[in-house]
């Protein structure tokens, strides 16, 4: 008996090893599924149909039995009709397509101008990093994939700025709409001040609620040194660098006048580029009075320039219902777990910044 207990233990190894072997494998071709899979989805969400729901739920809450069978009534009269322009603007379309444009009839040419155009909806809610740029190119490329002429473009924009190059990215995006003549509006309902006015002022027109932030045409810059310190511990900092301004400001080392200078005109550079692209696209602007840094309310940024309009982002697009139909574009990228837990921390840590210094 005992060379089989023996056997029985051998078989029990050589089990644990090949399941070992097999969780491996396992994991390592889900890994590649996974490396391989796409890395994100366009969402596109029919917010005409959602506004629609909204008022048929408002006006239906006050009516009595009678008044509903009715309206359900006039409603569907109503989808006949819209159904029947609808074909007749296709006919008509068809029609310019194979006919000359003299000889459409009158009724074919008054059902085509009536073609409802799309509004396509995006947002960026923008970070300091302003990695949310990844996600908008995506939404853009796809607009630009399928949008016509009687079509426009709305960005719902709110962000404090972050870092240039970032910045500078996500407003080269939104330029793809502006070189392409198609209208493009910015809706600022909170806040867009530094790397987010950039964005705004590529539109065509920026639309902002009165007490919305706006401005802060300028570049900040601030580096913590601990020379002093280290030095007050004996702790000596090497630092080799090939090129007389290859690092100007350290965080460990001692930092000179020189260094300090460079800096500074590094700034000053950055800050003329940033005033150039502002006065490129928004022309009327005194550059000179606003590019000091200073940010604004809508209200008074619309005096100097900044805004051409002031009213809310619902309200831009409740007034477009009637004319076009409003598509939301997102698209959502995976997320991993910790990628997830350290955008919330960052967020959090920029609304606490912004609740230290809030401005009412």
């Amino acid at each position: 008996m005992e060379w089989f207990f023996q056997y029985l233990l051998f078989f029990a190894e050589v089990m644990t090893i090949v399941v070992a072997i097999l969780a491996v494998l396992i994991f390592i071709l889900s890994q590649r599924k996974k490396s391989t899979s796409a890395v994100g989805h366009l969402s596109i969400k029919d917010l005409s149909e959602e506004y629609s729901q909204i008022k048929d739920e408002m006006q239906l809450s006050s009516m009595d039995d009678v008044e509903v069978k009715q309206y359900y009534k006039d409603l569907k009269k109503q989808k006949k009709q819209d159904k029947k322009k609808e074909k007749a603007a296709l006919k008509a379309k068809k029609s310019s397509d194979n006919l000359a444009s003299d000889s459409q009839s009158a009724d074919d040419k008054q059902a085509n101008t009536k073609t409802k155009g799309k509004l396509f909806l995006l947002s960026f809610n923008g970070s300091m990093d302003a990695h949310e740029v990844e996600d908008l190119r995506q939404e853009i490329t796809a607009v630009l994939s399928v949008i016509k002429p009687e079509d426009e473009v709305a960005i719902k924009l709110e962000s404090p700025g972050g870092v240039v190059h970032g910045y500078g990215l996500a407003a080269s995006q939104l330029l793809r709409f502006r070189t392409r003549n198609i209208p493009f509006t910015a809706l600022v309902d909170k806040v867009a001040a530094s790397g987010g006015y950039m964005m705004a002022c590529t539109a065509s027109k920026i639309v902002a609620a009165p007490f919305a932030i706006v401005g802060s045409i300028g570049v900040v810059a601030q580096i913590p040194n601990f020379h002093r310190l280290l030095k007050k511990h004996d702790i000596d900092v090497e630092l080799q660098t090939a090129g007389e301004y290859k690092r100007t400001l350290t965080m460990f080392g001692e930092n000179t006048r020189e260094g300090r200078e460079k800096f500074k005109q590094e700034l000053e550079q950055t800050h003329l580029l940033f005033k150039d692209f502002v006065k490129e696209y928004r022309p009327n602007v005194d550059i000179e009075k606003v590019a000091t840094g200073e940010h604004w309310f809508a209200t008074q940024a619309k005096e100097k320039g900044l805004v051409d309009d002031i009213g809310t982002s619902d309200d831009f697009i409740l007034a477009r219902l009637d004319t076009h139909k409003i598509l939301a574009v997102k698209y959502h990228r995976r997320q991993k777990l910790v990628d997830k837990i350290s955008k919330n921390v960052l967020k959090g840590m920029e609304r606490l910044f912004l609740k230290q210094h809030n401005f009412l």
